[in-house]
């Protein structure tokens, strides 16, 4: 393994992380004698796709949850946006929530609620002076950003499938316009197709609204395809931090074993055929130009 590849993967100390969206310092998480995370550091860029990968019960979506505030630590500080988001007031934790969006696993939907008024939960939360009509209107521009049809507005979570109501929680989790974006496991259960779209729907949003995405996933087609970069939870750490190539050049055995196995080799594959396709000419498109 180069040098070079080896600074690159490993995690940015604080003073070379300015563009960090996220800061996380000396992160201890715990549950009775359980450590699941002990001097855990991790910076998320502004402007990039950080996929969240690790073995079960390496606490990523504790992680994820710290970062959000629904789990407090036992040690250790987080910044998000440059400011401080554990023991705050609740009046500035709001002004730090509505700047973000959060996608929980499969969704997290109120059953009771039809999709459009779960997606105007926050906006009322959060703008509880805006009238009826425009929450609808901006219900209805959400649910249809998110690739789902109009008629969905009016349709409960269990007249739903799977794939269509993670784009309902999307919707809602982008209600506010948010910068930063997390994601839980997105793709988990979708058959392939619907996997692919979903992931092609994220690089999609994230390019044109700005966004910055905090990514947990076990989907190898799916770091492949849209993250910038992957940050691996071990030994209740971050290990490394790097770009797939990056992280291939290391010989830390969890690593290895996750992109060298036979899913990791097939996902891959996959990625160097697409890639390959993509820049391949459409026929036609090398015509003798004096024809």
């Amino acid at each position: 393994m180069s040098a070079t590849a080896q600074r690159a993967a490993q995690p940015a100390p604080a003073e070379a992380a300015d563009d960090a969206i996220i800061r996380v310092r000396g992160l201890v998480n715990s549950f009775g004698s359980q450590i699941v995370h002990e001097n855990l550091d991790l910076d998320v860029r502004r402007g990039e796709i950080l996929g969240v990968v690790g073995g079960s019960g390496t606490g990523k979506s504790v992680l994820m949850r710290s970062i959000i505030g629904l789990q407090h630590p036992v040690a250790g500080s987080i910044e998000v946006f440059g400011e401080p988001a554990t023991e705050r007031e609740e009046s500035d934790a709001k002004d730090i929530r509505r700047r973000w969006g959060v996608l929980f696993q499969n969704g997290a939907l109120f059953s009771t609620l039809t999709v459009a008024e779960n997606v105007q939960v926050p906006i009322r939360e959060f703008y509880p002076a805006i009238d009826q009509p425009l929450l609808d209107e901006i219900a209805s521009y959400k649910i249809v950003a998110t690739g789902l049809p109009p008629e969905t507005s009016c349709k409960f979570p269990s007249e739903l499938s799977g794939g269509m109501r993670k784009r309902a929680g999307l919707a809602r989790a982008l209600a506010l316009d948010p910068e930063l974006l997390f994601l839980d496991e997105p793709t988990a259960g979708l058959d392939p197709i619907g996997a692919a779209a979903f992931d092609n729907l994220i690089r999609s949003l994230k390019d044109l609204l700005g966004l910055t995405v905090f990514l947990i996933t076990h989907d190898l087609d799916t770091l492949y395809a849209i993250c910038d970069r992957v940050a691996v939870l071990a030994d209740k750490r971050v290990v490394a931090v790097g770009t797939i190539p990056e992280l291939l050049a290391l010989d830390h055995p969890w690593i290895q074993e996750y992109f060298r196995g036979p899913r990791g080799r097939a996902a891959e594959d996959s990625a160097e055929q697409a890639a390959s396709r993509k820049a391949t000419p459409a026929m036609g498109d090398d015509r003798d130009k004096t024809d």
